[in-house]
């Protein structure tokens, strides 16, 4: 049988995957978006090449924190876990468990018409890619490691994250003020302060259900759904006329559906915050087009959404002002550091993702509560 393998080159989409590390299950790559990495196809830490490359990584250990530069390994050999020669080292050098080949066939390490056979017909290399996760550079394994001069000099010139593509970037995101006016905005957040909100979580898929799951470390906020009728249809016409035609005239898309009327609330003294993250990776969450997040006040530090993948700059609209952006866009929300950030948090989508959302049913844990439509 003839056998073919994916071939990377400079500028393509690095393919996009979940796989299993030492610390996590379901290690979705995608979230390592604002900082340069380095992907390692060793395939197995028993041969010449996967040792050496192993060695290298840990003497140059130093050059990996999570800030600018990560690396990641990926075996299809049990041994390197059950022999422990293969461990992550935190922050900044992992491994993925990749026994089925399935992440080496998307980047081309083993062929597309069969699972990983030991080393018969793997091919071995190192893939650089950027903080938007396009392909720098992919380096095929030399014999020696005579490689690895040249892979350590290309990361060392690389400019710092942010400057990746020659200047700053800017994210593709709108920032629209006056969308609320500061009536409205403290009316929601007396509704808040009411009822005091409830401690969330983000949605994941678990054993084929979409399910809350809370982690502190990753997101800390409360949350009020507003279930008062006359809030909701003055937040619907105020979202409908100053939002929805920019939506539109932009990007061609008709939004017209709302998801949720929810008041968050970030806190200094619970540190609230939410890592990075997309809003559009779950089954439940599949039929988003659209977030918004809109300010109601402005009595606070920190809290700024934030696209790693797009520069560290955050942004903070004024009273009333939003931030609307893809779902499919990584972002996050700085902790604040002083007072309480009230926000106002839908989502939009238009009638073919209804369809989704409601194909999408049976995917719900019973405690998320199904959608009815309408």
């Amino acid at each position: 049988m003839q056998r073919t393998f994916v071939n990377l080159m400079r500028g393509d989409p690095a393919p996009r995957f979940t796989a299993a590390t030492a610390s996590n299950p379901r290690y979705i790559f995608d979230t390592v978006a604002g900082r340069y990495v380095v992907l390692c196809f060793f395939v197995s830490g028993s041969t010449p090449g996967g040792a050496a490359a192993l060695g290298v990584v840990a003497a140059n250990r130093h050059r990996f924190d999570d800030e600018r530069l990560c690396f990641f390994g990926v075996t299809v050999d049990p041994k390197d876990r059950e022999s422990g020669r293969v461990q992550q080292s935190l922050p900044g050098v992992r491994h993925f468990w990749d026994f089925d080949g399935s992440v080496c066939r998307l980047y081309g390490a083993v062929p597309r018409e069969t699972g990983p056979d030991g080393q018969v017909g793997a091919r071995q290399f190192w893939v650089m890619l950027d903080p938007t996760l396009r392909v720098l550079e992919v380096i095929p394994f030399k014999p020696g490691g005579a490689e690895h001069a040249e892979l350590f000099a290309r990361l060392d010139a690389l400019p710092p994250p942010h400057l990746h593509a020659g200047q700053p970037v800017q994210a593709p995101v709108l920032v629209l003020p006056h969308v609320f006016e500061p009536d409205f905005c403290r009316s929601l957040i007396g509704l808040h302060e009411a009822d005091g909100g409830r401690d969330t979580g983000f949605m994941s898929d678990v054993s084929g259900k979409t399910v809350e799951l809370k982690d502190p470390a990753r997101k800390r906020r409360r949350d009020f759904i507003v279930e008062d009728e006359s809030v909701i249809l003055a937040a619907q016409q105020r979202i409908r006329r100053r939002i929805v035609p920019e939506i539109a005239r932009l990007y061609f898309f008709d939004a017209t559906r709302i998801e949720r009327y929810l008041v968050g609330c970030y806190t200094a003294e619970e540190g609230g915050h939410f890592a990075p993250h997309r809003d559009n990776t779950t089954r439940g969450t599949a039929h988003r087009r659209f977030a918004v997040s809109i300010n109601l006040n402005d009595a606070f530090d920190g809290g700024e959404v934030s696209f790693p993948e797009y520069g560290p700059r955050g942004f903070k609209p004024p009273v009333g002002g939003a931030v609307v952006f893809s779902c499919s866009l990584m972002h996050a929300v700085s902790a604040v550091s002083r007072g309480r950030r009230y926000a106002f948090l839908p989502f939009l989508y238009d009638e073919a993702a209804a369809k989704i959302r409601v194909a999408n049913n049976q995917f719900l844990d019973p405690s998320v509560g199904a959608y009815e439509g309408g």
